[in-house]
């Protein structure tokens, strides 16, 4: 039954986690494309005080995941596969952090158009991870 409860918890974390790696880019594409600084202002307000509560969302999502996957014992190549992507996750989240920084230097050197195309990669990232887990594939 434990394990149940962590994988609800799991559920729910990732998909809060998940929320805001969709919406940050969503204001970085803003941010590329403002001009007047109080509108830059208040974006970069908002998008720091959303990575930080994404940050706290992602650590119980990691975790309950871990824990899951130490009940449960699961093995196969789907499960490293996922688990490579994840990481590839935990590094774009550390890498929206550094883009965050660069608003706040003014030190953006990238257009409007990249973020949208950058803002995909957590959507593609979630489809692959799903499918891994719900179909298994490369299991015996």
């Amino acid at each position: 039954m434990l394990y149940l409860w962590f994988k609800v918890l799991h559920i729910v974390f990732v998909a809060s986690w998940f929320a805001g790696l969709f919406y940050l880019p969503r204001i970085f594409v803003n941010l590329a494309t403002v001009n007047d600084t109080p509108t830059q202002q208040r974006l970069l307000l908002m998008a720091s005080k959303l990575y930080r509560f994404m940050t706290i969302l992602a650590i119980p999502a990691v975790g309950f995941g871990l824990a899951m996957w130490y009940m449960a014992g699961f093995t196969g190549v789907w499960l490293h596969v996922k688990l490579t992507l994840v990481l590839v996750l935990l590094v774009y989240h550390w890498y929206c952090a550094r883009l965050l920084k660069g608003f706040y230097a003014a030190k953006n050197q990238r257009s409007h158009v990249w973020y949208r195309w950058f803002n995909e990669i957590p959507v593609i990232l979630m489809l692959i991870i799903t499918a891994l887990v719900v179909i298994k594939p490369f299991s015996s």
